[in-house]
C-alpha cells in the first residue's frame, strides 16, 4: 500500500525503487551574478557570440535550475537596475523572485582582500563582492558569463598565461 506523502514513499517503478518527494531532496545553492538575468531576460542578440550564451543560458535555465536553490545579492539587483529603464525594470522582476544574501562588513573584508591578494583589478570590485557574498553565504556555485574576473581558473591559478 503507497501512504501519502510526507509519511511515506511512492514506489517509483516495479524494481521498487523509492521516490524521493521534491520538498525533501536538498539542493545545492548557485549564486547568480547579473550576467545570467541579463541573458534570460533579453530578445536574442544579433551577435553570434552573445546569442549562443543567451542560448546556452535558456538551456541551462530551462533543464537545471530546478536542481538548485537560487540566491541573488542587494548588488545584483543593483547592478540589474542599471541601463535601460524597460530591460532593467524586465531583469528586476526576475530576480525578485530570488532569496537575497545579505551584504556585512565581513563580505566586504573578503572583497578587500580578493582584489589585494587574489589578482582581481580594481574595476573588478563588484566581482569581488560577488565571490566574498557567495562564499561567505556557503553557496557552492557562482552561475556568470564574466570570463573576465569571475570565471577564469587563470586568474586564481599559480599558472601563468600562455
Amino acid at each position: 500500500m503507497t501512504q501519502a506523502y510526507p509519511i511515506g514513499l511512492r514506489v517509483a517503478d516495479p524494481w521498487q525503487v523509492a521516490e524521493t518527494p521534491a520538498e525533501y531532496v536538498v539542493r545545492r545553492k548557485v549564486f547568480l551574478d547579473t550576467t545570467i538575468p541579463s541573458y534570460l531576460t533579453t530578445r536574442l542578440s544579433e551577435n553570434a557570440g552573445i546569442a549562443r550564451h543567451q542560448r546556452i543560458t535558456r538551456t541551462w535555465w530551462d533543464l537545471h535550475r530546478r536542481r538548485f536553490s537560487i540566491y541573488v545579492s542587494e548588488l545584483v539587483l543593483e547592478e540589474a537596475r542599471a541601463g535601460d529603464s524597460v530591460a532593467s525594470q524586465l531583469r528586476v522582476e526576475f530576480l525578485e523572485q530570488f532569496p537575497r544574501l545579505p551584504r556585512s562588513a565581513r563580505v566586504d573584508d573578503l572583497a578587500n582582500a580578493l582584489m589585494e591578494f587574489g589578482g582581481l583589478p580594481p574595476k573588478a570590485a563588484a566581482d569581488a563582492v560577488h565571490l566574498a557574498t557567495a562564499s561567505l553565504n556557503g553557496i557552492g556555485y557562482l552561475l556568470t558569463w564574466n570570463c573576465k574576473h569571475l570565471a577564469n581558473p587563470q586568474l586564481f591559478s599559480n599558472e601563468e598565461s600562455p
